[in-house]
């Protein structure tokens, strides 16, 4: 293992520690520092967006927090979901008097412990409402959506409900406009190398030289398959043909889009994969607006890349492109 750190027991702390220092909007919170906050505290009367979950994947979670995107985030370690007092800490922290929704990936410990989190925070009197993200195409068939995992596509649903409750909308508004965002969203990645867990020190899948895994997730769940390596135009065809028929794309049509790193990638191959999407969108009559190209949800070092699309309707527009600032995105 090859990692710039001092002890790997020490990765997310320090990461923590570093990451508040050099944006003094931020701050830790909770008996462990393991919650990050807007340094401002709640907003009073606006409903309070938390988030959660392992670390590992800069900018998610943890570095959406900020003006017009997340009021806090609970962090776990690296691949593994936070804690549920810390849940609950970030909810706290977030809670302005109008509500507090969370809103986070659909894997199994953020769930639990988000549920758990929940049932507590209403006893204590901080009305709250979840939302799981379930964007991810390859982890689960149309027909049971709600099993899929939570990519890349909390990038644009945090920027949607952010800007929702920065407009002082309803707890009950801000969930639906959640749904609506998550209904509108699918993502689907391929990965190229694995990455290494500091805790472990071994890589988190195996693949040989010359091949990628298609649909892999990101902590290297499997993928739909695993073979020779694609020209990026092949590989953006595909992944278009993955996710466009489910969103219904058509001529006219607007649409949100994230070419995304994984982490290792650099930023002249994800322009190669977008310059396909783009022609391709082109040709179909439909919209870009706001595209974003870069790094978003990684997986530490993997290899590989990630395409989201967010079918867009005037609402989903007008806040997609709203203010925001965070110390990962700016927008004007």
């Amino acid at each position: 293992m090859k990692k710039i750190l001092n002890n790997p027991q020490h990765y997310v702390d320090e990461m923590l520690e570093g990451l508040c220092a050099a944006h003094p909007e931020l701050q830790r919170m909770g008996e462990d520092g393991r919650v990050i906050a807007r340094s401002q505290g709640a907003v009073d009367g606006k409903v309070g967006i938390v988030t959660g979950g392992g670390s590992g994947h800069l900018p998610v979670f943890l570095g959406y927090v900020g003006e017009g995107l997340l009021d806090s985030c609970a962090v776990g370690n690296v691949f593994a979901g936070p804690r549920m007092a810390d849940c609950m800490e970030a909810a706290r922290a977030a809670d302005g008097g109008a509500g507090v929704l969370q809103l986070y990936g659909n894997y199994g410990g953020d769930r639990m412990n988000f549920d758990m989190a929940a049932e507590m925070l209403e006893l204590e009197g901080i009305a709250t409402a979840s939302v799981r993200v379930t964007d991810d195409v390859a982890s689960a068939p149309a027909d049971q959506k709600d099993k899929r995992r939570g990519v890349a596509g909390l990038v644009l649903v945090y920027k949607v409900v952010g800007a929702k409750a920065a407009e002082g909308a309803s707890l009950e508004e801000v969930t639906r406009l959640a749904r609506k965002a998550n209904e509108a969203c699918r993502s689907i990645g391929v990965a190229i190398t694995p990455c290494v867990v500091p805790e472990s020190g071994k890589p988190s899948f195996t693949i040989q030289d010359g091949e990628m895994e298609f649909g892999m997730g990101i902590h290297g769940e499997p993928g739909l398959w695993r073979g020779p390596l694609k020209t990026a135009d092949e590989l953006a065809d595909e992944m278009l043909s993955r996710l466009m028929p489910e969103l219904d794309l058509r001529q006219g049509d607007q649409v949100g889009v994230v070419v995304n790193s994984l982490g290792a990638t650099p930023a002249e191959e994800l322009y190669i994969l977008f310059r396909r999407v783009a022609a391709v969108m082109r040709q179909k009559g439909i919209d870009i607006v706001q595209p974003l190209v870069g790094r978003y949800a990684t997986s530490m070092e993997m290899t590989g890349a990630s395409l989201t699309l967010m079918k867009l309707d005037d609402e989903l527009e007008r806040l997609l492109t709203a203010p925001a600032d965070c110390p990962f995105w700016r927008v004007y």
